[in-house]
């Protein structure tokens, strides 16, 4: 009996981990008070939701967290840019937003859950969260997961790399998403994504850049320490650590002319 009742709890989580990239909520979408709703205005049901709805059922509370956030970094908001800075190994999300000038970093995130191990994600299945630079290809407002982000994995640089050791399929559909579980997407809880949500769609997704990284190269650097890694692994370790660590110059650049950058706090 005890092992019948493990194996549907099994199958059932299972079930909804495997929906990351699906339309169809499983769930209901939490909705902040209606009073934040303009008068008049009727959202689309569930699972027809579009980003419209989204920032009319979420903005006006958003905004005003995130606001403190920029006013504080001393960051004109919205922005015209941000960088997400994922670290795998510590479970954090950097957040970096410039205006007219160098980027600054915003706040600090907690992630939920981030399966795998470090290294790049190689094929599907292998519930590894990527590393590499990404771009936000769309928002979802009608994930499973509450809300989601998808970036753009694989990559060209991923792709390269899979066709040159003739792997055909390489994964697919990687979310920022809400809830705490995950198969190789980054999950950051309800709050945080409609935190992200908003600010990604004010920003405009085209301006919004992702790197992820095994761990903090700023802290030591990233080292090829398995012989499973593929060769090529070395040339990412150092594209992220440019990337990372010209985001940390410039921030220290600021603070050394007298402009104070934001220690982020965790959510």
């Amino acid at each position: 009996m005890k092992s019948t009742s493990k194996i549907i709890v099994t199958l059932t989580l299972t079930a909804l981990l495997g929906a990351c990239s699906h339309h169809k909520p499983t769930h209901a979408i939490l909705v902040k008070p209606r009073s934040q709703i303009k008068p008049n205005y009727i959202p689309h049901p569930l699972g027809e939701r579009t980003v419209t709805d989204i920032m009319q059922i979420y903005g006006k509370h958003v905004t005003r967290k995130l606001s403190n956030y920029f006013t504080k970094a001393k960051v004109s908001f919205p922005p015209k840019a941000i960088a997400l800075v994922a670290l795998k190994q510590e479970k954090k999300l950097e957040l970096w937003a410039r205006d007219n000038k160098e980027f600054r970093l915003i706040h600090t995130y907690n992630i939920r859950a981030a399966s795998g191990v470090a290294g790049p994600k190689l094929r599907q299945g292998d519930k590894q969260v990527p590393e590499g630079i990404y771009r936000i290809e769309g928002l979802n407002p009608n994930s499973n997961y509450h809300l989601s982000m998808r970036i753009n994995y694989p990559n060209e640089f991923d792709l390269f790399h899979a066709e040159e050791e003739g792997r055909t399929e390489p994964g697919s559909d990687i979310f920022i998403h809400g809830w705490a579980v995950s198969i190789g997407c980054l999950a950051m809880g309800d709050e945080t994504i409609e935190e992200l949500f908003v600010l990604t769609a004010k920003v405009g997704a085209e301006n919004v850049k992702v790197v992820i990284a095994p761990h903090d190269p700023r802290v030591y650097p990233l080292n090829i320490d398995s012989d499973l890694l593929p060769e090529w692994t070395a040339e990412l370790y150092d594209d992220i650590s440019e990337e990372i660590n010209d985001l940390s110059t410039t921030a220290k650049s600021a603070q050394s002319m007298g402009s104070v950058s934001v220690n982020a706090t965790n959510q």
